[in-house]
Parts: C-alpha cells; structure tokens; sequence
C-alpha cells in the first residue's frame, strides 16, 4: 500500500501554528533517517530561532521537526550549551538513542531535557540479542523516564510505527522526562558489544580507512572526467552556434553571455565536471553512511587528525570539498559547533574542488610534468595540516576530544532509500544553492573582465610576482583564480589548454604559480557561501587568514623547490 504522507503546511500562518519538536541524540542514531520517515519530507537548513545552532527542519501539516546536530565529541561544551537552549525552547522534545547504547547514552542526555515533555524512540531494534523480552525492554524504560517509548528498526519504520510516534507527539503534554538514577537500566541493559569479523578489523587500520576516504576523490575525478571528456565535443557543438549568435550581438551582452566568463560559455564545466563529480562523490559517502562505514572511518582516523584542531567526521566534509566546496561548506551544519569553523577553513584551503584539480592537472600536462600532481596533493596536504594546527582553537587538540561513537557497530547493508534520499538532497541543494550563485558570479567576473579591472588586478599583482620567483605574466592566473578555479587554467594555458602561454622554466616555478592560484584565495561561490552559512565577518577573517599563510607556503615552495628541482 502507498504511503500518503500529509501535506506541507499552506501558508506561513500554519506553519507558525505548527507545533515545533526538537529532536536530539548523539551523532549516528538514525535521527535524520527518523524524521523523513516521520514527515515524508526533506530538510530545510536554517538556523534554530535566531540562535547560531544550524539544524535541519522537516515540515508537514501539523508538526516542525527540529533536527539538532549530533553530539558526537568529548569536548561538546559550545554545542551542548546551543542545544541545551533549543531545548529549553522546544514546545516538546523527541530523544532518539540507539537502543543496543540506550542506557549509556542517556546518561549523556538526559541532563539536556529534565522535565520536558518528550517521547523517547530506540533505535536499531535489529542490533539486541534475540534473547531481549522487547516489550519488557520498552517498559522498564518507560516506568523509569515517565514519557511513551517507542522500539524500532528506523531504516525499516512502517505505517504503524510512524503513525503511532505522531500520535503519542500530538497527544502528549503530561509525560516528561524523568531523570532518576537509572544504574538499574545500566545493569540490566548494558551496551551490547559486537565480535569484529576480520574485514572490520581492517577497514579499522588508519592506512586503510584513510584510503577509503580518499577513494571518493580519486573515482569522482577520474570517472566525472572520463565522462566529461565524453560528452565535451558533442555539448560544445551545440552551444557553439548560441555563442557565435550571442557574439554578434552588442558587445557587453556578448562578454557576460559568451566571453571567457560568461554564462554560456561556462555552463559546460558545471555541467560536464562539477554535477557528475557531486553525483559520485554523494553516492559513495551516503553508501559509506548507510553501511556504519563512515563511523568505523571517523573513529580510526580521529586519534591522527585531533592534534591538528579537525576531528575523523570532519575530514569527511573536507574530501566532500574535492568535488565542490558548496555543498561541503553546507554540510558543516552537522558538525560540532565548536569545529565547524575549523572544518570549514580545512575546506576552504584544502579542498581542491571539481574545477581546480582537473584545471591544475591541465597545467601540469601542459608542461610536460604531469607527475607533479601527486606532489601537489602531497603539499597540498602537508601545508592544510600545518595551516589547521596554528590557527584552530586549542581546544579541538585536547586529549579528551573524543569521539562518542560506538566503535563496535558491525557494517552492514545500505538502505536503497536511504542512500538514493542523500544522493537527492545533496544535489537538490547543488541545484538550488550553487546554480543562481554560479549565474552571478559569471556576470560579475565577465564584468570585471570586460572593463579591465581584471587586467588592472593582474597588473597590480605582476611587480610581486618576483617574490614567488614567477614571471609577471603569472599574476593573471593568480587573479582568475581567486574569483573561478579553473581560472588556473585560464591565466596560464593556450585557448587550445595544450601548451604553457606563460614562461615557466622549473618544476618549482609550475608548482608555485598553481598552488598560490588555487589557494590564495576560496572562489567567489565558495566566499559567498561561507559568508552566508557562518557570517560575513567570519568570511572576511578566513580570507585574509588565508592569503596570509598561502602567500608564505607559496614563497617556501618556490625557493625550497629551486634547490630540490
């Protein structure tokens, strides 16, 4: 039977009407799973009442589903005491914990919702021994805490499951959480531990869960390029006439449609490189995601990442960069309060997206050094990392910033629905986030292209180019890069991208002048997006951060690279 699902709220007076629930547990319980089954809905990110805590909306006809983000580090003091506030706010409180972990994550939360009025779902039925009574379960649980509870698998909640959550929602307003000692419900009900079977004893080794990571990275670029390459020839053949049609118009019309920046001539890259690389990349993470893998990622490479301010999660978000930084820099709502302004900087230095890895590698094949590209990863990452250990908060680098993930989930099957609803999101967002900015910033630098303002950056960058010991010539490239990625490519290649248009005579010199423009500065869409996610001001400090310590690593890499080249 066809599940029908009640309709999203018809007016702004209704959706005021709404009754607001906050939901709230630990990173990896399956909330975000939960509340689309419970609303029939996708998520609307907006910030909770005014406050700075990110969340993620579910709206339908009598309800707004607060999701609040995962608590997931030892160190969570910022977004505990966020949380705790929307909580405080919350009309009701629906408190999810896995229920194989039940007992011990609520002596977590619990402290967050004391007199509440709530209802409590376990998760992850499918994880307790068969030999658990269920309903016994349910019920001591139930008499302790004070409010209805509800057992159940999320990835397989029926209509009954979901029927019987938003009645006890809508009913309830007497039973709250109760906060008594429950060391009985530890003792009887203590964590399940799980046996390890040898695969994941190995995708738990650092070397190999790092290479998993990275494997979304290294398919994306060489698949999403494959195709893009593919399809190139035929796709130019048909704009190519629209083109030549626009160029024979007025000609400010013809620079902002069909110049080097124009809409019609960009449209291609997004197109060819940037949505395939978003659609692999999605689907690989959101697998990694369903299966528990990327928990079993997190925690092992945690221990590795901590002393540089960024923690296992957050490394995700930044390999998420490598296709586009746009719905990177949106995925941080996720993250820990307190590091998602690290995370962020990490995507905004690091993360060389869709457009600037296939624009480099151009560069460097162009230059007959095509093996430059693995030392440009490895730089790339070296100076991320060091960039990340001087300017990310002390305390993201405490011993006791540990991740509150249960290390012994065994990986199982993806849920179809619940991938194919990640995939969709993401490039909903893509779509809806990335293609009106992507519009405007193709008018805005075809604007400054057409009235020079380009040229005159260049010029003004061209007499400093001798501290990076690049010709003059480069600065073009460096200015393009700071407003597209591919800019890179642009400043410093032939119309025909086959040979070098700039004087570039060593390796460390080609190194030099790809790495200031990809780094020196995040694109204009990436700018836009932060200043919007995390406030301008935040934006305007990140960047002069960033042209700082990008200046310093370029001057580095071109004298040190004089001596080793």
């Amino acid at each position: 039977m066809k599940t029908i699902y009640p309709s999203s709220p018809r007016s702004k007076a209704e959706a005021e009407q709404a009754r607001q629930i906050v939901t709230l547990g630990l990173e990896s319980v399956g909330k975000t799973q939960l509340l689309a089954r419970l609303s029939g809905r996708f998520a609307t990110p907006e910030n909770y009442r005014g406050s700075t805590l990110a969340c993620d909306s579910y709206t339908d006809s009598g309800f707004i589903w607060i999701d609040t983000p995962g608590i997931f580090r030892g160190s969570e003091t910022q977004t505990s005491s966020e949380t705790r506030k929307a909580v405080a706010q919350a009309d009701q409180v629906l408190l999810v914990v896995r229920a194989d972990h039940a007992a011990d994550q609520l002596e977590t939360l619990l402290p967050l919702v004391e007199g509440k009025a709530g209802v409590l779902v376990l998760t992850f039925a499918d994880r307790l021994p068969e030999s658990k009574d269920r309903a016994q379960l349910q019920n001591d649980f139930r008499l302790a805490l004070g409010v209805p509870v509800f057992l159940l698998d999320t990835r397989a909640v029926v209509e009954k499951n979901r029927a019987s959550i938003r009645e006890a929602v809508a009913a309830q307003k007497n039973h709250r959480f109760r906060t008594s000692d429950i060391s009985a419900l530890i003792s009887k009900y203590p964590s399940r531990k799980t046996s390890t079977t040898v695969s994941e004893k190995i995708v738990s080794q650092p070397l190999v869960a790092l290479g998993l990571l990275l494997l979304p990275t290294v398919v994306a670029v060489t698949q999403a390029n494959r195709f893009a390459d593919w399809l190139s020839t035929p796709l130019t053949n048909i704009i190519s006439p629209l083109q030549s049609w626009i160029e024979s118009g007025p000609a400010f019309l013809a620079a902002i449609l069909a110049g080097n920046y124009g809409l019609v001539s960009m449209f291609p890259f997004l197109l060819l490189y940037a949505l395939p690389t978003i659609l692999i990349f999605s689907t690989i993470l959101a697998v990694y995601k369903s299966t528990g893998l990327i928990d079993r990622l997190s925690v092992a490479l945690h221990p590795f990442l901590r002393p540089f301010g960024i923690g296992g999660r957050d490394l995700v978000r930044v390999v998420m960069g490598f296709g586009c930084n746009v719905p990177a820099v949106v995925a941080t709502r996720s993250c820990a309060s307190c590091s998602r302004g690290a995370c962020v900087s990490a995507i905004s230095f690091g993360s060389a997206c869709s457009y600037q890895l296939p624009a480099t590698l151009a560069v460097f094949a162009a230059a007959g050094m095509t093996g430059l590209g693995v030392v440009y990863i490895g730089v790339l990452a070296v100076t991320t990392l060091i960039y990340l250990r001087f300017n990310t908060p002390k305390v993201l680098r405490l011993a006791n910033n540990q991740l509150l993930l249960p290390e012994s989930d065994p990986i199982h099957v993806p849920s179809l629905r619940g991938v194919t609803r990640e995939v969709v999101d993401n490039i909903r967002q893509f779509v809806i986030m990335a293609f009106p900015v992507f519009a405007a910033i193709c008018f805005v630098a075809a604007s400054l292209a057409y009235f020079g303002i380009l040229d005159a950056f260049a010029g003004f960058l061209a007499p400093l180019m001798a501290v990076f010991r690049l010709p003059g010539e480069a600065a073009t490239s460096i200015a393009l890069g700071s407003i597209r990625k591919d800019g890179i490519a642009i400043g410093l290649l032939d119309d025909d991208w086959g040979t070098l248009k700039v004087a570039l005579g060593d390796p460390a010199q080609v190194l030099t002048a790809v790495y200031l423009a990809g780094v020196l500065l995040p694109c204009l869409v990436t700018l836009y997006t932060i200043g919007r996610e995390m406030r301008w001001g935040f934006a305007a400090r990140l960047c002069l951060r960033q042209m700082a310590w990008a200046s310093g690593f370029a001057i580095a890499i071109a004298w040190l690279g004089a001596l080793i080249f």
